[in-house]
């Protein structure tokens, strides 16, 4: 998703300045060294006007130990509010800061619409969620405008969720996972990119706080893999049976696969924000065509 914005505000017009992480290459033109640890950027030239921070360790790519789970804090709380507080100290703030969330923070809800004036929910999803907001104080108090960006499943054919599954949907394999009837959150990359581009224009209403980027119509897990067994011309008709999947992955199972949401995005659609990607097959056929990512 970050080389797709990238790329997209590039193509606006806009001076992308990209941070590393890589401590031996130093500031220069379209790089910035971010210390993680100090949250300390060494920017080539004056500060940028806004900020966006979408880094923190997959939540998919391994069972959560204690110590991944550590891992998983660190890169998302500790990491951002490092980033904060030498921000906010500067001389030359940013006037606005984006930063990735997630619709975990409304926990497991089976039932019901979530928009984002609902409250925090329960499991280490919300915490980590709300945690990762809440790390975000010392720019807002030092008057900086900031955006929790809670993002749902970000479609892309490249990475993140669906690249995992397109393989075994693809050779007939998929199917729902545990009873499908969790909620699933979507949203296509090239809609979320086109959404931080909207937040951080200028002309745009003003809005801070949280906002869920995601789809205005959320679906079921069991309608999601119908639609994508449809979109590949595939059968869906295997279930990953919940037991299964508990005694394989433990909480990670619970939280990320047996567990959801059904978000919804008020902030956004009142601001007036229009979706290209707002139907969930023609979604998934334009990812899959490579039109969407």
């Amino acid at each position: 998703m970050g080389r797709s914005l990238c790329a997209r505000l590039e193509q606006a017009g806009a001076l992308v300045i990209r941070a590393t992480r890589d401590p031996r290459q130093g500031a220069q033109a379209g790089v910035a060294r971010w210390d993680v640890a100090t949250g300390a950027l060494e920017v080539f030239g004056p500060m940028p006007q806004v900020v966006i921070h979408l880094a923190g360790e997959s939540l998919a790519s391994g069972r959560w130990s204690r110590r991944r789970k550590e891992r998983i804090w660190k890169s998302r709380v500790d990491a951002t509010r490092a980033l904060c507080e030498w921000s906010a100290r500067c001389e030359q703030r940013p006037r606005l800061f984006l930063h990735a969330s997630g619709v975990g923070f409304y926990g497991n809800r089976p039932d019901g619409l979530c928009d984002e004036g609902e409250p925090q929910g329960g499991g280490f999803l919300a915490e980590l969620a709300g945690a990762w907001e809440v790390a975000t104080e010392p720019l807002r108090n030092a008057g900086v405008r900031t955006i929790s960006i809670r993002l749902g499943m970000v479609l892309s054919r490249d990475g993140g969720a669906l690249s995992s599954m397109l393989p075994a949907f693809r050779w007939g394999l998929g199917g729902r996972v545990g009873t499908g009837r969790q909620g699933v959150s979507w949203i296509t990359c090239r809609d979320a990119c086109r959404a931080i581009q909207f937040l951080m224009d200028p002309g745009a209403p003003i809005v801070d706080g949280a906002v869920n980027v995601v789809s205005p119509q959320p679906v079921s897990q069991r309608e999601f893999a119908q639609a994508l067994g449809r979109a590949l011309h595939r059968p869906a008709i295997l279930p990953a049976p919940a037991c299964v999947l508990r005694l394989v992955l433990g909480e990670m199972a619970n939280e990320l696969l047996l567990s959801g949401q059904c978000a919804v995005p008020t902030k956004l659609e009142g601001l007036g924000f229009r979706f290209l990607d707002g139907e969930l097959s023609g979604a998934l056929t334009s990812v899959i065509a490579g039109d969407a990512n």
